[in-house]
């Protein structure tokens, strides 16, 4: 995609702000209600579908946000829970992070430009035929592809503008809906006809990768102060994205569950405010996928060059354009999306829940003993809770998860079954092409200090500060490259 440029030349390019960070983070997790009208649906009314967002986000989103508020301020860099993960448990276990949320994210990415023509198919019905169907859905994953490539801040500055086209008709309903609400409609509910496997998925789907942002610490300005405010922030703005529009349209029409579906919102903006909202609505709803698209491949994307520089893929998914994106990177999770996106919806739900759900577990694992076996650790931002308050913290987002996979099918259980076992069986292979010399890696390990932002190591054998997670990285190289490294951080902190 272009021509790849040195080291000063990328990092020349822009960082993100904290706005940008917001609106990044409210694509990675939401993007708006599109696709929550299947919730209304599979709870049977209205009534589940608003408990749900109301008290799932209290239950899961916060400690998420907020785990990862300090994770990703205590480990700035590219890579984000990978980073995480190393340090608690090894590189191992941090590979099989990396490769397990990749992979659920390059299925959730799948869902994008599916729902982007779902949308636009209401009004445009030619876009159902398989004829002009498949050609949209590879040129707009090209296109969104092309974005990435050309720099994360336009990126993040697309985000923002996206996030407030794709808002602004919500906002409009809902004062078109204010004088039609009826509040008993809003406690209807019909349990015999719950739909508990789509209702929970739906839920944990709409609500989840809260923690996808901290793939891209690196490329963010003051990541220590930035997440913090750029998290919380995202869960408002996700929280009232939800609500607000389904407060709306289940208050203001009496219409069937059965009626929510995909898509539906197209029509609520049509029998409440008319055609030109309907037309808002598609459009607002086609370009909210846009950003989705466009910040899940950032963080899949960047996820893959974090692991690149630490060694554990090789360098060429580290490499950058001249505009300081991972060139090989970009398309190796858009060649990911294009094969997946033939997938039905619901399947591809499922998997990337169950895949996302066992990543998490490995995460809040880590979390908890970083606090308990790394007290020292420089976390310029920490949740005000000590070892049982973090723990009770981090039970009720596990029951949840767990609940996720125990709902899951056969047929998730035996693909989900196959990723993790692949994800075994490639470490060692990587492990066994870097010591032959069949591909380049990269020789030097992501570390930081305290005073830059940096992330607090120990070695051993020298009076320094090295990271535990940078210095079981090394594990694999040979004894004469792990001693220059070494050797050259210590001359580094000297």
């Amino acid at each position: 995609m272009g021509e790849e440029q040195t080291e000063t030349n990328v990092k020349s390019n822009p960082k993100l702000s904290v706005l940008s960070l917001v609106a990044l983070i409210f694509y990675e997790v939401s993007g708006g209600p599109f696709g929550v009208e299947d919730s209304v649906k599979a709870g049977g009314g209205p009534l589940l579908s608003l408990l749900g967002f109301t008290v799932f986000p209290l239950l899961w989103s916060v400690p998420e946000a907020l785990i990862t508020a300090e994770l990703a301020a205590a480990f700035p860099q590219n890579g984000g829970y990978v980073v995480w993960i190393s340090s608690a448990f090894g590189p191992f276990w941090g590979f099989q992070e990396g490769f397990w949320k990749w992979f659920s994210g390059v299925m959730d990415n799948a869902l994008y430009p599916v729902l982007f023509l779902d949308y636009l198919k209401h009004s445009l019905p030619i876009l159902s035929q398989p004829v002009v169907r498949i050609p949209s859905l590879l040129g707009i994953t090209a296109f969104l592809t092309f974005l990435n490539y050309r720099g994360l801040h336009i990126v993040g500055f697309s985000a923002v503008a996206l996030a407030v086209f794709s808002l602004s008709p919500f906002v409009v309903l809902g004062v078109l809906a204010i004088p039609r609400i009826r509040p008993e409609r809003w406690l209807v509910v019909d349990f015999k006809n719950v739909q508990w496997r789509g209702y929970f998925n739906s839920m944990f789907w709409n609500l989840n990768y809260w923690d996808k942002a901290s793939t891209l610490a690196g490329e963010v300005q003051n990541p220590s102060e930035t997440f913090p405010k750029a998290l919380m922030g995202a869960v408002v703005l996700v929280v009232s994205s939800y609500l607000i529009p389904l407060l709306s349209g289940t208050g203001a029409l009496g219409v069937p569950a059965t009626e929510w579906s995909d898509g539906y919102f197209a029509e609520v903006g049509f029998l409440i405010g008319g055609a030109w909202l309907r037309w808002w609505i598609q459009a607002a709803a086609a370009m909210s996928n846009m950003g989705l698209f466009a910040a899940e491949m950032s963080g899949d994307a960047f996820q893959l060059l974090g692991m690149s520089e630490m060694g554990m893929l090789p360098s060429i998914f580290s490499m950058r354009s001249r505009y300081g994106t991972p060139t090989v990177s970009i398309l190796l999770s858009a060649t990911g999306v294009v094969f997946l996106s033939w997938m039905r919806f619901q399947e591809i739900l499922e998997f990337l829940n169950f895949l996302y759900s066992v990543g998490m577990l490995l995460e809040f694992a880590a979390f908890i003993k970083l606090r308990v076996h790394k007290p020292e650790l420089h976390r310029p931002y920490k949740i005000p809770l000590q070892t049982l308050g973090i723990t009770l913290l981090c039970v009720p987002p596990t029951v949840l998860l767990i609940l996720v996979m125990c709902l899951a099918s056969v047929r998730t259980l035996i693909v989900s079954g196959s990723v993790i076992i692949f994800g075994f069986l490639l470490y060692p292979a990587i492990g066994h092409a870097k010591n032959k010399s069949w591909v380049r890696f990269e020789t030097t390990h992501v570390s930081t200090d305290k005073t830059s932002d940096t992330l607090p190591i120990v070695c051993q054998h020298q009076e320094g500060i090295f990271d535990e997670a940078s210095v079981g990285l090394l594990s694999d190289l040979t004894d004469k490259e792990a001693s220059e490294i070494l050797q050259e951080q210590i001359l580094k902190v000297e």
